[in-house]
């Protein structure tokens, strides 16, 4: 019996390679059929219940909502300003069916933490629109006002903690731009990162930061609640819905627009991108949209193809500047 061990041995091992083989098929095959109309995943590459989440939710709603997208589905990929999940997208490289969800914080990230990659090495689809971010107090806080804030911080840099997000993301370029305005030597900036603004808000509320920077929406049930006191918003104009003063109003020559947008996998075909342009173009034109812009109090800057990469260009360039001039 043994002489013919190998004999079956043999014929067991053809037919597990024609099994590989025609499963290698059959899952080429498949990922040949599939396409962003029938499934579309969007990455939000941050943590959920942050700012690049709540924009791949209220995408992912109203293409489902509209009949766009057959099946939208939302993964997180939290880490480094996003650029863990920029890493992924980039080896995602011909995936016509996955879009990252992206924006200024991203830009400062790629830069402060020396990512291997940059947005650059993806494929731009659209500019979405444009999030506001605001410097918040506990409601026990002394400062009551923008001014009272910036004497204490001009005396005491050190020994004034500032919480904010990911190092290089907006949270910390505001924070640096109103040192800057303000009087106060941007490199004496004592800024403790966090994850989200929910950990920013909690150490507010312990009272292990003294002031707190985050995206409005982060924010607003508390300031609503009396919990937080804004001292002041980071747009070039008033945003309506939002009762806090711009820092440009107090007096204070900063405004930071933290934009969000998506882009896709490097490799794309034309007709694959501009079916990626069609889609997003599509949604930002539903109800459903609309009603996002209004409930989050979003600026639409809606942007697609070379006017997108226009506007990125422009600043990535403006970001890398203020990186330099703060010396972060």
């Amino acid at each position: 019996m043994r002489p013919k061990r190998p004999l079956v041995t043999g014929i067991y091992g053809v037919v597990v390679a024609a099994l590989v083989v025609l499963a290698g098929i059959d899952a080429g095959n498949s990922a040949a059929g599939a396409s962003a109309r029938n499934k579309l995943t969007l990455m939000a590459p941050a943590a959920p219940g942050g700012g690049w989440d709540l924009a791949a939710r209220e995408s992912q709603q109203a293409l489902r909502s509209s009949g766009i997208v057959n099946n939208a589905q939302v993964v997180n990929v939290p880490g480094a300003g996003g650029t863990i999940g920029l890493s992924q997208t980039v080896g995602r490289a011909g995936d016509e069916t996955t879009l990252m969800v992206t924006g200024t914080v991203m830009l400062g990230a790629v830069e402060v933490n020396g990512s291997e990659h940059g947005l650059d090495d993806v494929t731009p689809i659209a500019r979405l629109a444009d999030d506001y971010v605001v410097v918040v107090v506990p409601a026990d806080s002394p400062y009551q006002t923008l001014d009272d804030f910036l004497a204490d911080w001009r005396s005491n840099p050190h020994g004034t903690a500032i919480g904010g997000g990911s190092l290089g993301g907006t949270d910390h370029l505001l924070a640096g731009l109103l040192a800057q305005e303000g009087g106060v030597d941007p490199g004496s900036l004592n800024y403790i990162s966090y994850a989200g603004g929910g950990e920013v808000m909690t150490a507010l509320l312990s009272h292990t930061v003294a002031v707190g920077v985050s995206g409005y929406n982060d924010f607003s049930d508390q300031i609503e609640a009396g919990r937080l006191r804004a001292l002041g918003v980071s747009a070039a104009e008033p945003v309506e819905g939002i009762e806090i003063p711009t820092f440009i109003e107090q007096g204070v020559d900063v405004e930071l627009p933290n934009w969000r947008g998506v882009m896709a996998p490097p490799g794309l075909t034309d007709e694959a991108r501009a079916e990626m342009e069609a889609i997003i173009t599509e949604m930002v034109e539903t109800e459903e949209w609309a009603d996002a812009l209004d409930r989050n109090r979003w600026a639409d800057t809606f942007m697609v193809g070379e006017e997108f990469e226009e506007f990125l260009d422009q600043d990535i360039a403006r970001i890398r500047q203020v990186i330099e001039e703060l010396g972060l």
